[in-house]
């Protein structure tokens, strides 16, 4: 372990931690936004998004099946894309998060809505789709980095 603390070290991690430091808000920023938008897309092509079951029977069942569902997934599908292009973008980065936020809301609703298509055991063992719902808390860490720095840039 002296490889990690001797001179070698010393000189290599403040490099890194600067890299770090000067990059990371980018790389997360534009990061995620190619996970919005590419998730986006997936879902304006029939049988390509693995969420479109459960995102269509979420919203059909918090708007009372009073959208049709290409409505629903369209609607889905370009928010998500727009989300995608404001944070590649870095423009409009308030409503861009705003979008994010109100998304990411509705994606933990299956939990409470359809527990058994999102666990196998409620509530410690989820499916697969589960895991794609659980997983979104990383998102919601980021946009919570990524709107921690608007203050400072005071960016749109």
């Amino acid at each position: 372990m002296t490889i990690l603390r001797g001179k070698w070290y010393q000189k290599v991690d403040p490099v890194i931690i600067e890299w770090m430091s000067r990059n990371g808000y980018l790389l997360l920023r534009i990061s995620i936004g190619i996970i919005f938008f590419w998730f986006g897309i997936l879902k304006f092509f029939p049988g390509l998004s693995p969420a479109h079951d459960l995102a269509v029977n979420t919203i059909d069942k918090m708007t009372f099946g009073l959208i049709s569902e290409v409505l629903i997934i369209n609607g889905l599908a370009l928010w998500e894309v727009l989300i995608g292009i404001g944070l590649i973008s870095g423009k409009f980065m308030r409503e861009t998060l705003f979008l994010l936020f109100l998304q990411m809301a509705g994606t933990f609703t299956p939990i409470f809505l359809f527990p058994e298509d999102v666990f196998t055991r409620v509530p410690y063992a989820p499916t697969l789709e589960g895991q794609y719902i659980i997983k979104n808390l990383v998102l919601v860490s980021a946009g919570i980095v990524l709107g921690g720095k608007l203050r400072k840039t005071n960016n749109h």
